[in-house]
C-alpha cells in the first residue's frame, strides 16, 4: 500500500509525483480552497436566478426538494473528494480517469468538462449582467444591452485571473464572505419581519401557489419534478477546488475538505434562505409572476434601498462565481495541453514566469465567451446554457462509475481525506443519486434541444479525438509520472 507524509510539504511534492513541474504557484489556504468550491456553487445567486421558475413550476411547496438535491449531491461530493485526496493534480477528473482508467477515457472526461466550464462562464456572466448590474442601474431589460456587458465583465476577470491567483483568491474570498453573511442577515431579518408585521404566511411551505391547478404537475417531467432542477443546477461545481489543487497548499486534505464542506455549508445556508423568503411572501400570484421574485420580496419587506443593497451583494457573488468558473476552466485547459491532449496545446500549456499563471489558457476563455456572445442570438445562447446543466450531471454519473471501477486499486495517505469501510455504500447511492439527477433534467419535453446540443458538443470533440488517434496516438497511450504512486 503506498503511502507519504501527512504534513504540507506531502503536498507541495504531489505535482512531481505526477510526472510535471510546479509551474503554478501554491498560494491558496485551507479558506481560500473552500471559498473557491463555494463561489462556484454561490447559493445567492443559484436561488435568485431560479426561484421564480420553482415557484411558477412547482410552487413554494417545490423548496423542499432543495435538500432533497443537498443530500444527493453531497454523496457524490464524499465520491470526489476520495479521488482528490489521492490525485491532487489540475484538471480533476481528467487527470483521475487518465491515470486510473487510462489517457482516452480520461480525455473525454476533459473534454466534457471544458465544455461545461465555458458554457458556465458566460452563463455566470449573462445572469450577472441581466438580473443584477442592469435592475441596480435602472436599467430596461435589453438583450444587446445585456451582451455588452458580459462581454465587459468577462474581460475584466480575464485580466485579473491572469494577473494573480492571489488576487482571483482574495477577490473570491471576499465575495463568498459577503454573501455568506448577506444571506444570513436577509434570512434572519425575514424571519424577524415577519413575525413583528404579521405580513406572511407559513402556509406557503405546503403551498402549491399558482401551480396548483396544474394538470401535468405530478407527471414525469412535469411541475414537481422541475422545481428539482433549482438544486441540480445550483449546487454543481464543487470540484472546482480540485481544478486548482496544483495552487493550494495541503492539497490531500483542503482539497477534499473544501469539495465536501462546501456542498454542505450551501445546503443548510441554501434552505435557511428558502424558508425566509417562502414564508415572507404574503401575494403568492404577484411575486410569482415577477421577473425576480427574490428582489420583490426584499422590496415588499425592507423598501427599494434594501433590494439595492440585496442587488450589490448578489452582483459581486455573480461577479466572484464567474471569475472562479473561468479560472477552473483554465486550468482544464492547462492540464489537458500539458499532456498535448487539446488544440493548439503547445501554446494553451505556457505559463507566464512573471504571474505563474496560464495566460492562454485564460485568454481562450474569454475569446469562447466572445465568440457565444456575438454568434447565437437569444434562443440558441438560452438553450445552451440549460444544456450546461446536463453536463455536470454527466460527468459526476461518470466520476462516480470509475471510483466504483477503481477503487480497490487506489493508494491510501495516511492523513488524507478516507471514508474508510462507508466508501462503498457512499458510493453506490451516490451512483444511484447521479442516474436519478440525469433522469430529472433530460425528461422534460424542453429538454429535447439542450440534449441534443451535449451531443453536438461530444461529436465535435470526438472529431478532434480522431485526429489525435490519427496524427498524435502516442499523446493518447502514455501518461506522464509514476502511475504506482496512486494506486496499490
Amino acid at each position: 500500500m503506498a503511502k507519504a507524509p501527512s504534513d504540507a510539504r506531502a503536498g507541495e511534492g504531489s505535482v512531481e509525483l505526477g510526472g510535471y513541474q510546479q509551474e503554478l504557484k501554491r498560494t491558496l489556504g485551507s479558506f481560500q480552497v473552500f471559498a473557491i468550491s463555494f463561489a462556484f456553487i454561490s447559493v445567492a445567486v443559484g436561488i435568485f436566478g431560479t426561484y421564480d421558475d420553482v415557484l411558477q413550476d412547482a410552487g413554494p411547496v417545490g423548496i423542499w426538494l432543495w435538500p432533497v438535491a443537498a443530500v444527493g449531491q453531497t454523496l457524490v461530493a464524499l465520491v470526489v473528494a476520495q479521488l482528490a485526496a489521492r490525485i491532487p493534480l489540475s484538471g480533476s477528473s481528467y487527470q483521475w480517469a487518465s491515470r486510473l482508467a487510462n489517457p482516452k477515457v480520461g480525455w473525454g472526461f476533459g473534454w466534457l468538462t471544458f465544455c461545461y466550464l465555458a458554457i458556465a462562464v458566460v452563463a455566470v456572466d449573462n445572469a450577472l449582467a441581466s438580473q443584477a448590474l442592469m435592475p441596480l442601474a435602472g436599467l430596461r431589460p435589453d438583450e444587446g444591452t445585456a451582451r455588452l456587458i458580459t462581454l465587459a465583465v468577462l474581460l475584466v476577470q480575464t485580466l485579473l485571473a491572469v494577473a494573480s491567483t492571489r488576487i482571483v483568491s482574495m477577490i473570491n474570498a471576499s465575495a463568498v464572505g459577503l454573501e455568506l453573511a448577506l444571506v444570513l442577515v436577509v434570512a434572519l431579518a425575514l424571519f424577524v419581519a415577519v413575525a413583528v408585521t404579521g405580513r406572511g404566511e407559513t402556509g406557503n411551505l405546503a403551498s402549491r401557489g399558482v401551480a396548483a391547478h396544474a394538470p401535468d404537475y405530478f407527471t414525469v417531467g412535469g411541475g414537481l419534478m422541475l422545481a428539482m432542477i433549482m438544486g441540480l443546477a445550483t449546487l454543481v461545481g464543487f470540484d472546482a477546488a480540485a481544478n486548482l489543487a496544483e495552487e493550494a497548499k495541503d492539497p490531500y486534505r483542503s482539497v477534499p475538505r473544501a469539495i465536501v464542506g462546501s456542498v454542505v455549508a450551501a445546503g443548510l445556508l441554501g434552505m435557511l434562505f428558502l424558508i425566509a423568503l417562502t414564508v415572507a411572501i404574503d401575494d403568492l400570484p404577484r411575486i410569482s409572476a415577477s421577473g425576480s421574485p427574490v428582489a420583490a420580496i426584499m422590496r415588499d419587506r425592507f423598501g427599494p434601498a434594501m433590494e439595492r443593497t440585496l442587488l450589490v451583494g448578489v452582483s459581486f457573488a455573480f461577479f466572484g462565481a464567474g471569475m472562479v468558473v473561468m479560472t477552473a476552466c483554465s486550468r482544464i485547459v492547462f492540464a489537458m495541453s500539458r499532456d498535448a491532449r487539446f488544440p493548439a496545446h503547445r501554446l494553451m500549456r505556457r505559463v507566464s514566469p512573471r504571474t505563474r499563471t496560464p495566460v492562454p489558457a485564460t485568454v481562450l476563455i474569454l475569446l469562447v465567451g466572445v465568440v457565444l456572445m456575438v454568434a447565437l442570438p437569444g434562443a440558441a445562447l438560452l438553450k445552451l446554457i440549460t444544456a450546461s446543466t446536463i453536463l455536470p450531471a454527466i460527468i459526476y454519473g461518470a466520476t462516480v462509475t470509475l471510483y466504483l471501477a477503481v477503487r480497490r486499486r487506489l493508494a491510501r495517505r495516511k492523513g488524507a481525506f478516507d471514508l474508510g469501510r462507508f466508501e462503498l455504500p457512499v458510493a453506490v447511492c451516490a451512483l444511484v443519486w447521479s442516474v436519478l439527477s440525469l433522469f430529472v433534467l433530460v425528461a422534460p419535453p424542453e429538454a429535447l434541444v439542450p440534449v441534443l446540443i451535449v451531443v453536438g458538443l461530444l461529436l465535435a470533440g470526438g472529431v478532434f479525438f480522431l485526429c489525435l488517434l490519427r496524427f498524435d496516438r502516442e499523446a493518447l497511450e502514455t501518461e506522464p509520472g509514476d502511475l504506482d504512486v496512486f494506486q496499490h
